[in-house]
């Protein structure tokens, strides 16, 4: 299986209620792919609730389907556990168990932001965001902070599974012999026919448009997006004696007196 010469690859993706996609991305990358790409650790962000059912369902020791798949395909250990799963906060610090409000869903594009902005910061790094779970903000968001932040080496994609598996809870990725589940609708089906796709989302990138100080990502999504759209403007520049100032990008830089 070949991976990238970074030594350190991040999968990074959003959950909701479907913790399901984690493991089918992995499928997808690890497994299907030709050109097999490996990550040496996985990040989740998701709200109190997506965690739980993260937690629960995935790096647990039963049914424990992240460990499962690692086995059933033969595939290197992947750093994910407890810790590797960031839930969202609100306004009161406390974890934010939806986003239902204009406040929520500013909160979370922030968190998103910075955490995206911490991981692109190191070249040796390489990001596969999946934007397939949680709520549509949520991956609206965490796409546009890759947009913002990504590299050449940072892919963003979106993981499709055939019907009836899509809607089957029991599903976590097509298994490499027969398993039988039961669908929604009290149908049998086999793990094993299932189908998964990966389709790779291209995205433009404007990191190196963005100022310095924004790209530590302690800036709110707003302003950094703000600055982006500017850096994007056509170049302008104002020289203003009385004030001994200039004005450039929307930056007011001041004069020494010199």
């Amino acid at each position: 299986m070949e991976t990238t010469h970074h030594p350190r690859r991040i999968l990074l993706a959003v959950t909701g209620l479907s913790p399901q996609i984690v493991t089918e991305t992995l499928y997808a990358l690890a497994v299907r792919d030709r050109d097999a790409w490996i990550p040496t650790e996985i990040h989740l962000l998701t709200t109190a609730e997506g965690a739980e059912r993260a937690r629960l369902s995935l790096p647990s020791d039963h049914p424990g389907w992240f460990r499962r798949l690692l086995s059933d395909y033969d595939l290197p250990d992947i750093r994910f556990d407890r810790d590797h799963i960031h839930i969202l906060l609100g306004a009161d610090g406390q974890p934010l168990p939806d986003i239902r409000t204009d406040t929520d869903s500013r909160l979370a594009a922030d968190q998103i932001c910075a955490l995206v902005s911490r991981y692109s910061a190191d070249p040796q790094t390489q990001l596969h965001v999946s934007i397939a779970g949680g709520r549509k903000t949520m991956g609206y968001y965490l796409g546009y902070a890759l947009s913002l932040f990504g590299r050449a080496q940072d892919r963003l994609s979106h993981v499709l599974v055939s019907e009836p598996f899509e809607s089957s809870w029991d599903f976590f990725y097509p298994s490499p012999v027969s398993r039988v589940m039961t669908t929604r609708d009290n149908k049998l089906i086999d793990a094993a026919d299932a189908q998964v796709t990966l389709a790779d989302i291209p995205f433009i990138r404007v990191r190196e448009g963005l100022p310095t100080r924004l790209l530590d990502g302690t800036a709110s999504f707003v302003e950094t997006v703000d600055t982006a759209q500017r850096a994007l403007a056509p170049p302008a520049l104002q020289i203003d004696l009385a004030a001994q100032c200039i004005h450039a990008a929307g930056e007011r830089i001041d004069l020494p007196p010199a």
